[in-house]
């Protein structure tokens, strides 16, 4: 067969080798490990940074808690402290009670034990004592010399009534004191007080007549009535006063020779009885007082306000003028005596009384302890 022939006398065919592709799964493999391990480290990462934050959170509550509880402990503490102090004064103030009234308590008892010893003579030099330390206290800050009399001779009285020979000197000196006051002007604070209460009184009751600025106005008018009553009787009369009064009108006449007063308007008339109103009742407070010079100060200027202010021709403002000099010559603080000398001679006698008294009783009782040996003595040797 041709067709195989040929086939053998061709050359062998030569097979070539294929080149070999690289292999690249294992590059794959490694890749995906290492994006495997990158992802655990970076869930790990958050995962511990996640309970990092959660721990610094619970570490800042607990700090937080921690800060509130020593608040918290120290405020009891204080309260507690406080409350301790509190109750440890209170305690204090107990016994500094109970102190005081066991004081009292010793205080009365020997008040009493005196008290039964004391005589009718005791009680009365004590309530000449009291009326005494009254008339003292009425001339000295009252400033009341009539109440400190009437003690006074109370006080006398009841020395009179007393059996006690040792008030002599006391009842010398009394009357010594007695005359001394006889010999004081009494100063009526009441009526002054309710005097210079009318005088406030009646300058509410002033108008504004008794002001200077209306003395002008009352002269021109008293001038035109003289006028007319003068001019009325002629007929030239009548013209003439016509033309009186229209220069009346025009030309005002004023004399030289007096001082000029200041005109005042409403709210100033106001003003100066308010003022003068209140200079009277510092005048009431100084005899309420007994301070002279605050006294004699504002009728001063009580009367220098009406002698400004005020028309001296009104009948109203010479009364409260004269009742203003009339005050004022007053002496409200006269200069009192002292009358301290018949209490302290009665203290002299009441603590004489007293030793006098303990001395009695240590020598009754030494007495009568000696009257019990003398008598057991006996008894002892009737026994034997």
């Amino acid at each position: 067969m041709p067709v195989t022939e040929s086939k053998a006398q061709l050359p062998a065919t030569i097979e070539q080798n294929k080149p070999t592709r690289p292999r690249l799964w294992p590059l794959w493999i490694l890749v995906v490990l290492a994006f495997a391990a990158v992802t655990a480290l970076g869930l790990w990462s958050w995962q511990q940074w996640h309970n990092t934050q959660a721990m610094q959170q619970t570490i800042s509550t607990l700090q937080e808690d921690t800060r509130q509880l020593e608040q918290q402990y120290g405020r009891t503490g204080d309260q507690r402290s406080q409350r301790i102090q509190a109750l440890e004064d209170k305690l204090a103030k107990q016994r500094d009670l109970i102190a005081t009234q066991q004081r009292q308590i010793d205080h009365n008892a020997r008040e009493l034990l005196e008290a039964g010893n004391r005589t009718r003579t005791d009680w009365l030099l004590a309530e000449a004592e009291y009326l005494l330390r009254i008339a003292n206290q009425r001339l000295m800050i009252e400033k009341d010399i009539r109440g400190a009399m009437s003690a006074l001779e109370s006080a006398d009285e009841v020395l009179r009534e007393s059996d006690d020979i040792g008030v002599y000197p006391v009842r010398e000196q009394l009357s010594k004191e007695l005359m001394t006051l006889k010999g004081l002007t009494d100063v009526d604070r009441t009526g002054l007080y309710l005097t210079l209460e009318a005088a406030i009184d009646s300058i509410h009751q002033l108008t504004d007549d008794a002001l200077a600025s209306d003395r002008l106005a009352s002269t021109l008018a008293q001038s035109k009535v003289d006028i007319g009553g003068d001019a009325a009787s002629t007929w030239w009369g009548e013209a003439w006063s016509g033309v009186k009064s229209t220069l009346a009108q025009v030309v005002v006449v004023r004399r030289l020779d007096e001082p000029v007063k200041p005109l005042l308007s409403p709210e100033q008339s106001a003003y100066a009885r308010l003022n003068l109103q209140l200079m009277l009742e510092e005048a009431g407070l100084a005899v309420l007082r007994g301070n002279q010079a605050l006294y004699t100060r504002a009728l001063t200027k009580a009367s220098n306000a009406i002698d400004t202010w005020y028309d001296s021709s009104n009948p109203k403002i010479i009364a409260l003028s004269d009742t203003l000099q009339e005050l004022s010559g007053r002496n409200i603080d006269p200069e009192l005596p002292d009358i301290s000398g018949s209490l302290q001679l009665l203290k002299a006698r009441l603590s004489g009384r007293l030793n006098t008294g303990g001395d009695n009783n240590e020598s009754a009782s030494d007495t009568e302890g000696s009257s019990r040996g003398e008598n057991a003595s006996q008894t002892e040797g009737d026994g034997a």
